[in-house]
């Protein structure tokens, strides 16, 4: 059996969303994968499992365990309506001492593959961890927030998604230098602190283990500026397979890149609803009705203009 440890934290705003997103998983696992989640929760909530037992319900593959974090991070630095639980992926090597070597992932994405080969292929040997490079060098704003803290902005990676090194973690006391940072006030925060403490020691992986909206624009619309870090390969991969991470606008609230991948889990889980499905698209159309006319030129002008740009 070909077991793949995978850990997941999120609160009850999120439990709907995790359960799509553990649907997408487990739909998507070769024959021989087993799937040992682990899901971290705050201590202060009870949280709403109805959604994620009945996905796990229709699979033999998998198994569930929960554990509930300590209040470490209570008085940490909150920024954007995020809530502390953000931090919690930092102590999955102590929490979770089972495993050496983890995957982590946030709940606001979509699982297209099987894990097990980037899982198993990505060698962590001398590195704190493995994920995919933000291309924060490509934005004016964050590319001077992070040279102002030290970090090369070519360098940053994302936090949603990271196949990490436990055992070295546990090994070196890493941990506690990443809850020491908790209270910096840090723009983004968790992916701050990883970016800071794991310089140097970090894995580069393909776009396809976190596609973001900031990516899969770059990969559309103007691919030269991301040919240095990944092959022409790498990124039409990344459009077809592997992770969509919804970084940005969430698909369940709003239209966003791959909002129809998300749908389309929806519709086949366990979790479907079809009054929610319904006032979400009947509610789009109303909105659409009721755009001013300015708004409505302004579309068809975007439209006719992205339509000339792709054919030319």
């Amino acid at each position: 059996m070909n077991i793949i440890p995978i850990v997941f934290a999120y609160d009850n705003r999120m439990s709907m969303p995790a359960a799509i997103c553990i649907y997408s998983l487990l739909a998507n696992a070769k024959t021989d994968t087993f799937y040992d989640i682990f899901i971290l929760s705050s201590p202060d909530i009870d949280l709403n499992t109805t959604d994620l037992d009945n996905v796990v319900a229709e699979f033999n593959n998998v198994k569930v365990t929960h554990r509930k974090v300590s209040r470490e991070f209570e008085d940490s630095f909150l920024i954007r309506g995020i809530s502390c639980t953000t931090y919690y992926r930092l102590l999955i090597p102590d929490l979770i001492p089972e495993y050496d070597k983890i995957v982590y992932s946030d709940v606001d994405v979509i699982f297209r593959d099987d894990l097990s080969e980037i899982f198993h292929n990505t060698n962590l040997n001398g590195y704190i961890l493995a994920g995919v490079n933000s291309i924060n060098h490509l934005d004016t704003e964050n590319s001077t927030y992070y040279r102002n803290i030290g970090i090369d902005p070519a360098k940053t990676i994302y936090a949603g998604n990271l196949i990490i090194n436990s055992k070295f973690i546990r090994e070196t006391g890493i941990s506690e230098r990443f809850k020491a940072m908790a209270h910096e006030k840090l723009r983004f925060q968790d992916m701050d602190i990883i970016n800071i403490i794991c310089k140097n020691n970090i894995k580069y992986l393909g776009p396809e283990f976190c596609l973001t909206n900031y990516i899969y624009n770059k990969a559309v619309n103007d691919p030269g500026s991301i040919s240095a870090l990944w092959s022409k390969k790498e990124i039409s991969k990344a459009l077809v397979s592997g992770i969509v991470h919804y970084n940005g606008q969430k698909p369940w609230n709003g239209y966003c890149p791959g909002f129809d991948i998300w749908w389309e889990y929806y519709r086949k889980s366990p979790v479907f609803d079809q009054k929610f499905y319904f006032n979400f698209f009947y509610n789009k159309l109303d909105e659409l009705d009721t755009l001013s006319l300015w708004k409505r030129i302004k579309i068809l002008v975007r439209f006719f203009k992205n339509g000339r740009k792709h054919q030319s």
